[in-house]
C-alpha cells in the first residue's frame, strides 16, 4: 500500500502529468466561442455501406458509421466530442489546406478550418449527396474556388474537391492536405470504452498506390479504407501540430493526407529526406482539377489486401517485409490490372529488381537485395501512368548488424568510471550518439540511472545480444556488471530472498553529494528528478523482467556453453530468475496486475525450472502467475499498465493466457495487437506497434521530446513475440507479415556502427533516428526472441522464406538460413518447429513429396562442442540422447547433417 501511495503521488510515475495538462486545454478548449454550426440541422444520408451525417452549416462529416447491420453504433469519427470541437481551428473530415504562393514569391496558408462560416450549400442531383462552395471559410484574397462533393460512385462513398483556379494568371500550389480525423481521442475513457468506441490509423504513403487504414481497437469488426480515387497521391503525412485538441498519452494528434508537399520542404522541412519526392501543381487561369477519395469498408483487418485487389488498387508482398538484409534475396510481389512499366530506385543502385515471372494467381513476381545500406525507395510506374512508390530500409547482414551492436555496446557504452559516486562502475551505460557521449546525468534520473526501460535499455539489449551472438570477451564485461552493479547495486534484498529492483542508481540528492556532482546546465527541476529514497523505490514490476531476463541468458549460457560463463555456475543465474520473478509479484504487487514487457521471459524460466526438476520453484512461480492470469481473464481487456491506454502489456497477458488455455482472451488480445500493428509495403509503418510517448521519457531531451508516432520503437519487436507465436499454432499468412515485419523493424534503425537507438521520428520535418539509446531494451528483447527463419508455401504465391535463401529443384525446398543466431526454424506444411539451446542451422530442405526434412548444423566451436536440439512436431524421433527434453549432439569440425 506505501508503493501505491508512492506512485500515486508521482502522479502513477509518467503519463498523469500530460493528462492533467491535457485536461487544462481541454477546458480553455470548451470555453472559445462554438463556430462549427452543430446547433442547426445535421444533414444525414445512408449509403450501401455508410451512414452519414453531415453538420448542416459547415458540411463537415459529424458522423460516419457502418450501414445497417455493420455495427451501425460506431463512429469512426470523433463524433462524441463534436460539441467540445465545434470551434475555430479544430479539424473535422471535410476540411482542406493549401499553402499557395503569392505574387511575391512568398507561400501563403489557406485552411477551411481556420476561420468557421457556414458555407454556400450548391444543387444537388444524381449520384451527388451534398455539396458546398467553401469560399465563406476562407480568407478572401485566396485565389482559387474550392467546392466540396459528397457523392457515390458505384455506390460506393466519395469526397471530392473541386479547385479553380479564379486568376488570369498562374497559381502553384506548394502544398494540399486533406486532413484524416477519425476517433483516436482516448482522453477519459477506460479501456473497455477506448477498445468499443476508439480507432487508430496508419497510412501508405504510397503516392498513387497509397492508402490510409482505419482500425477499431478491438480489431473487431469492419475496418475503414480511405483510398485515392481522383488527383489524390498520398505524398506525406503532415501531422497537424495547428490543431489545438491536445495532444498527450491519450491523442497522438491528427494527420493530414497531402497529395503535394513542396512548400513545406523547402521550409519546415527543409534539408530532410522524404518518404516521397516533394511536388507542387500550377493551375492555369480558369484551370479546374478535382481531387477525390473514396470511403470503402472491408470485412476485418486480415481482408485490407482482398479489398485492395477488389477495388482494383495495386497490391504489394514484400518477403521478408521492406527491411532488407544485404545478402538476403528477398522477394516483391504486385498485384494491379496493368503491366509494370519501370522501376525506378533511388538513390540509385541501392535496391537491385530482377523480374521472375508471374505466380500461379497472376502476381509478378521480383527478386529485390538491398546493395547500399540506408534508407532506399523504388517508384513503379504502371502502363496508365499511375505511380506506386515502395519504402525500404537496407541493413548490413544480420549476423553483422548484431556484432556491431555488441561492439558498440561493449566498448563506446561501456562506463568503467571508478569515482562514480553512484556505484554504476562497471555497466552498459546510455549513450547520446549526436554528441557521441555517454550519458552519465540526464534530469529524467533513470535516464542514466540504469533503470526502468529508458536507463536498463543498452544493458538488457547487450544481454540479449549474447543471446544470439554470445562472444567470450563481452560476456567477461557482462560479468562485471552482474558482481559490481547488478547485484547488491541495482538489485538487492529485502530479505527472505525477496531481490527488489530499484527505479535508478542515478539520483538527484545535491545537498548530500560533493559540489559539482550535478551539471549546472540540465534541468532538475521537475518531477522525474528523484531523490535517492525515490530512486530506491522498488515498487515498480515493468523494471523486473530486464533482471529477469539478465540472469536467465546468462543461465543459458552458463548451462549450453562450455567456459563462457564462469563468475557464477548455471544454478546460481537460475535462481536468481526465480527470485526476481517472484520478488516483482511481492513487492510491486500494484504494478504487477498488468502484462510487462519482456513478461513472456518467465515463461521461458519456468520452462528451465522445470526441465531442471527444480520442482518447488517452478510449482511457485506457474502459481503466480496463473493468479495473475486469472485476473486477466475476468476481464474485458486484460492489458492495461500504467497509462490510461498502452501497447506493451499484450505481449506477457498473451503469453500467459496462452500457456493456461484461456485462449478466448488471448484471441482477444492478438486481436487488438493487430489493430495498431499493420502490414502494409514501407519499412517504417510494417510491423510497426503503435507507440506515440516515449520520446518523452526515453528519447533525447530537447526538441525532439514530443508526443510523436514512433517509428520501430520497443513495441515493434515485443508485440511480435505473441504475433509469430499465434502463426506458429495457426499459420495465417497475415500474422507471419505483421510478426516478422515487427521483428526485423526491431532493428532497422541500428546504425551502420552499431548504435541503436530509441526509435526513428515520423515526422517529416525530422525522418531519423533519435539520438539517445534510451529504452531500446525491450525492443531489442522482443527481435532476441523472435529470431527464426520460417518456411512456408502460400497459395498465391508460392515456397517463400522468411530469414533464408530459397531454391527449389524440383521436390525438393532447401534453404540457407541467414538469421543472426541461426538457431530456429519454422517449416509451417509440416508445423515443424526446431530450436537450438546451442550450435547453429547451416540449412534446411524439405521434400515435398516424401515429407523429409533434412538439417545441416554448423561445426563446433571453442564453446560449443555439443548442439542441443529441440524439435516440435509429430512423429519424429532421433538416434541421440535427450538432455533436459533436447537431442544432444556432438558436433564435428566441419557441421552435419541430420534427416528428420
Amino acid at each position: 500500500m506505501k508503493n501505491r501511495i508512492v506512485w500515486i503521488g508521482l502522479v502513477l510515475f509518467f503519463g498523469t502529468i500530460l493528462r492533467m495538462e491535457a485536461q487544462g486545454y481541454w477546458g480553455r478548449i470548451e470555453q472559445r466561442e462554438p463556430t462549427l454550426g452543430i446547433a442547426e440541422v445535421y444533414q444525414k444520408y445512408e449509403t450501401p455501406d455508410f451512414k452519414l451525417k453531415l453538420v448542416k452549416a459547415s458540411q463537415t462529416v459529424a458522423a460516419l458509421s457502418p450501414s445497417s447491420g455493420r455495427a451501425t453504433n460506431f463512429d469512426f469519427t470523433p463524433g462524441d466530442r463534436l460539441e467540445l470541437r465545434d470551434k475555430d481551428s479544430l479539424y473535422h473530415l471535410g476540411d482542406i489546406n493549401l499553402r499557395i504562393k503569392d505574387t511575391n514569391g512568398n507561400w501563403m496558408d489557406f485552411s477551411t478550418a481556420t476561420t468557421r462560416a457556414e458555407v454556400t450549400p450548391l444543387e444537388v442531383g444524381g449520384n451527388v449527396l451534398a455539396a458546398a462552395d467553401l469560399a465563406n471559410t476562407l480568407p478572401k484574397d485566396i485565389p482559387v474556388s474550392i467546392k466540396r462533393y459528397y457523392e457515390l460512385d458505384n455506390n460506393q462513398l466519395v469526397m471530392r474537391f473541386e479547385i479553380k483556379n479564379t486568376q488570369t494568371t498562374p497559381v502553384e500550389i506548394g502544398a494540399l492536405g486533406i486532413p484524416m480525423i477519425f476517433n483516436n481521442i482516448l482522453e477519459g475513457k477506460s479501456l473497455t470504452e477506448t477498445h468499443a468506441q476508439n480507432v487508430f490509423f496508419d497510412p501508405y504513403i504510397g503516392k498513387d498506390a497509397g492508402y490510409l487504414e482505419v482500425k477499431r481497437l478491438s480489431g473487431r469488426g469492419p475496418a475503414l479504407l480511405v483510398l485515392p480515387k481522383e488527383n489524390m497521391s498520398f505524398e506525406a503525412y503532415r501531422p497537424l501540430l495547428d490543431d489545438p485538441t491536445p495532444r498527450s498519452i491519450v491523442f497522438e494528434g491528427f494527420h493530414e493526407w497531402m497529395v503535394h508537399s513542396k512548400a513545406y520542404a523547402e521550409n519546415e522541412w527543409k534539408g530532410v529526406e522524404q518518404w516521397n519526392t516533394p511536388t507542387s501543381l500550377t493551375l492555369q487561369p480558369n484551370e479546374t482539377k478535382n481531387f477525390a477519395l473514396k470511403f470503402v469498408l472491408t470485412e476485418g483487418i486480415k481482408n485490407v489486401q482482398e479489398t485492395l485487389i477488389k477495388e482494383e488498387h495495386p497490391v504489394a508482398v514484400g518477403v521478408p517485409g521492406y527491411v532488407l538484409p544485404i545478402g538476403d534475396k528477398a522477394q516483391l510481389f504486385l498485384s494491379y490490372s496493368k503491366e509494370v512499366e519501370s522501376i525506378q530506385v533511388e538513390p540509385q543502385g541501392a535496391l537491385e529488381f530482377k523480374l521472375v515471372g508471374n505466380t500461379a494467381s497472376n502476381y509478378k513476381e521480383y527478386y529485390v537485395e538491398g546493395k547500399k545500406w540506408g534508407r532506399a525507395r523504388a517508384v513503379i510506374t504502371y502502363s496508365n501512368g499511375l505511380k506506386q512508390s515502395i519504402n525500404y530500409k537496407v541493413i548490413e547482414a544480420r549476423q553483422e548488424v548484431i556484432a556491431n551492436l555488441g561492439e558498440f555496446l561493449f566498448n563506446e557504452q561501456w562506463f568503467d568510471d571508478k569515482n562514480d559516486p553512484f556505484n554504476r562502475t562497471y555497466s552498459v551505460i546510455s549513450y547520446d550518439y549526436g554528441n557521441k557521449r555517454q550519458v552519465t546525468q540526464d534530469g529524467r534520473v533513470w535516464i542514466a540511472g540504469l533503470s526502468d526501460e529508458g536507463g536498463a535499455g543498452s544493458w538488457l539489449t547487450a544481454i540479449m545480444k549474447q543471446y544470439l551472438q554470445p562472444k567470450k570477451s563481452e560476456i567477461e564485461k557482462f560479468e562485471m556488471f552482474i558482481d559490481s552493479t547488478l547485484w547488491g547495486g541495482l538489485q538487492y534484498s529485502t530479505g527472505d530472498e525477496k531481490y527488489g529492483v530499484k527505479k535508478s542508481m542515478f539520483y538527484y540528492e545535491p545537498d548530500k553529494m560533493p559540489k559539482g556532482t550535478y551539471s549546472d546546465t540540465l534541468n532538475y527541476n521537475t518531477w522525474a528528478a528523484w531523490d535517492n529514497k525515490h530512486a530506491n523505490d522498488t515498487g515498480r514490476s515493468f523494471n523486473y523482467p530486464h533482471v529477469a531476463a539478465a540472469y536467465w541468458v546468462m543461465y543459458r549460457l552458463a548451462r549450453y556453453r562450455k567456459g563462457l560463463v564462469e563468475n557464477h555456475d548455471w544454478k546460481w543465474y537460475l535462481e536468481r530468475a526465480y527470485h526476481t520473478s517472484m520478488a516483482m509479484v511481492d513487492l510491486a504487487p500494484y504494478y504487477a496486475q498488468f502484462g510487462n514487457m519482456e513478461g513472456s521471459v518467465f515463461l521461458e524460466i519456468l520452462k528451465d525450472l522445470k526441465r531442471e526438476e527444480l520442482t518447488e520453484m517452478a510449482d511457485k512461480l506457474e502459481g503466480t502467475m496463473k493468479q495473475r492470469a486469472n485476473q486477466w481473464k475476468a476481464l474485458d481487456y486484460p492489458f492495461g499498465s500504467e497509462m490510461p491506454w498502452d501497447s506493451t502489456g499484450q505481449e506477457e497477458v498473451y503469453t500467459w493466457c496462452s500457456y493456461f488455455g484461456f485462449e478466448h482472451k488471448a484471441q482477444v488480445t492478438l486481436n487488438a495487437i493487430l489493430a495498431y500493428m499493420p502490414t502494409m509495403p514501407h519499412w517504417a509503418y510494417n510491423g510497426n506497434a503503435r507507440r506515440y510517448w516515449d520520446f518523452l521519457y526515453g528519447g533525447k531531451a530537447g526538441e525532439t521530446s514530443r508526443v510523436e508516432r514512433q517509428i520501430h520503437h520497443y513495441g515493434s519487436g515485443m508485440n511480435a513475440i505473441p504475433v509469430l507465436e499465434a502463426y506458429r499454432k495457426n499459420p495465417d499468412f497475415h500474422l507471419l507479415k505483421v510478426g516478422y515485419g515487427g521483428a526485423l523493424g526491431a532493428i532497422s534503425n541500428i546504425t551502420q556502427d552499431g548504435f541503436m537507438p530509441a526509435a526513428f521520428h515520423s515526422y517529416p520535418s525530422t525522418l531519423r533516428i533519435d539520438h539517445l539509446s534510451g529504452d531500446n531494451g525491450p525492443g531489442f528483447y522482443g527481435y532476441a526472441m523472435n529470431e527464426a527463419a520460417y518456411i512456408i508455401q502460400e497459395e498465391d504465391l508460392g515456397w517463400l522464406a522468411f530469414g533464408g535463401n530459397l531454391t527449389q529443384n524440383g521436390d525438393i525446398v532447401e534453404v540457407d538460413i541467414t538469421t543472426a543466431a541461426k538457431s530456429r526454424i519454422y517449416i509451417a506444411p509440416k508445423k515443424m518447429w526446431l530450436t537450438l539451446d546451442a550450435g547453429t542451422f547451416d540449412k534446411v530442405s524439405y521434400n515435398t513429396k516424401t515429407n523429409k526434412v533434412e538439417i545441416t548444423l554448423g561445426g563446433k566451436d571453442d564453446y560449443t562442442p555439443n548442439a542441443f536440439l529441440r524439435v516440435e512436431a509429430e512423429n519424429v524421433s532421433l538416434p541421440y540422447e535427450k538432455v533436459r527434453g533436447a537431442y544432444q549432439i556432438e558436433l564435428p569440425k566441419k557441421g552435419l547433417t541430420i534427416t528428420l
